[in-house]
């Protein structure tokens, strides 16, 4: 039997100025339970969050924040297992895409920390 750890109840942020939600989500892209999210998250991040509108990064921000197993976001984002509906949206959808990385760039390593700096200015 699977065993849960509880967490306490995710806060979502509705008072957050846009560029400090990208930034605070770009960096929690990157810093992540495990290696494979680390990558997958934030190349993804890089890539689409200074284009995603506020509603969108509301969504991206529950995704990688409430689930309490970065395996689930894995399997969902693979479509290994069915995404919840509560994080079905747009952004799952263009993660999900992303995640099938069809045109098969190299994906072996989180982008480096210097990419924060320069999303910042």
């Amino acid at each position: 039997m699977k065993t849960r750890i509880p967490l306490p109840p995710w806060p979502e942020r509705t008072d957050e100025p846009i560029d400090i939600k990208r930034r605070r989500l770009l960096y929690e892209s990157r810093k992540r339970g495990m290696l494979e999210n680390c990558i997958l998250l934030s190349i993804f991040a890089k890539q689409y969050l200074n284009t995603m509108t506020y509603s969108q990064l509301q969504q991206y921000d529950r995704l990688i924040n409430e689930p309490s197993n970065d395996w689930d976001i894995y399997y969902w984002a693979t479509e290994a297992y069915p995404t919840p509906e509560v994080y079905q949206g747009e952004v799952m959808d263009l993660l999900k895409e992303f995640t099938k990385n069809r045109n098969h760039e190299q994906r072996l390593d989180a982008p480096s920390l210097e990419y924060l700096e320069e999303e910042s200015k």
